[in-house]
C-alpha cells in the first residue's frame, strides 16, 4: 500500500477541538466569498462572531487558518487522484490515469473555486507545508506506480528510481502547481494522453 502524506498546519489548542472546525469551515465560505490576501483575522472573527484573540488560541495567524485549509482541498485530490490509480490493474495503465486525474483535478480547482484557488496559489508561491507534502503525496504515489511496473516487467529497470521518480514528476509539475497550470490551460485537452504516451515509452524495457 501507498503511505499518504501527512498534511500538517500550524495550529494551536486541541486538535480535535470542535471549535477548530468550526473556524476553518468558516473562514473556507469567507475566503472563498471574499479571497484570501483581501481578508484579514479581524474580518474572519467578525464573520465567525468570535473575538480575534479567541481565534488566535486555536491558529497563530491567518496563514495557519489557510494551511488547514489548503490542507483539506489538497488533501482530498491527492486521495482522488489515489482512488483513480486504484481503478487499474496494470501499471502502465495507472500511470496514464494518474495523468488525467492530475489535469482534470487541477483544472477543476483552478475553474469551480477560484477563491480557493487563490489560497492554493499563495500555498504555492510561500511553499507552505500542506503544499510540500502534497507535492511529496503525489511523488510516492508514482513511485509506487513505478516500482509495481519494474517487478511486473512492464517497465525498464536500468535507470535509478530516483531520477525515473523526479524526471516524470517534473513532466506532471505544470499541471500541479497552480501558478504554472494558468499557462497550461491550452493543453489541458491532450496533455494526458499525450505526455502519458511519451513517458510510457521511455520506460519500455
Amino acid at each position: 500500500m501507498t503511505k499518504t502524506s501527512t498534511y500538517a498546519a500550524s495550529a494551536r489548542g486541541p486538535a480535535d477541538h470542535e471549535v477548530r472546525g468550526q473556524i476553518v469551515l468558516a473562514a473556507t465560505e469567507h475566503f472563498s466569498r471574499y479571497g484570501y490576501e483581501k481578508t484579514t483575522v479581524s474580518d474572519l472573527a467578525k464573520a465567525i462572531g468570535f473575538s480575534k484573540a479567541y481565534i488566535y488560541k486555536f491558529f497563530e495567524s491567518k496563514q495557519a487558518i489557510g494551511e488547514m485549509i489548503c490542507a483539506n482541498c489538497l488533501g482530498k485530490i491527492g486521495n482522488d487522484i489515489k482512488a483513480a490509480i486504484d481503478q487499474a490493474d496494470r501499471p502502465p495503465e495507472k500511470l496514464r490515469r494518474m495523468f488525467k486525474a492530475i489535469v482534470e483535478l487541477s483544472l477543476q480547482l483552478f475553474s469551480q473555486d477560484r477563491k480557493l484557488y487563490e489560497i492554493a496559489t499563495s500555498a504555492a508561491t510561500e511553499r507552505w507545508q500542506s503544499t510540500l507534502a502534497y507535492e511529496e503525496q503525489i511523488r510516492t504515489l508514482l513511485r509506487g506506480i513505478l516500482e509495481e511496473g519494474r517487478q511486473s516487467g512492464d517497465f525498464e529497470r536500468k535507470t535509478p528510481l530516483d531520477e525515473t521518480v523526479m524526471a516524470i514528476y517534473l513532466v506532471m509539475r505544470p499541471f500541479l502547481n497552480p501558478l504554472i497550470l494558468k499557462h497550461s490551460l491550452d493543453y489541458t485537452e491532450d496533455a494526458p494522453g499525450q505526455l502519458s504516451s511519451l513517458v510510457l515509452r521511455s520506460l519500455s524495457p
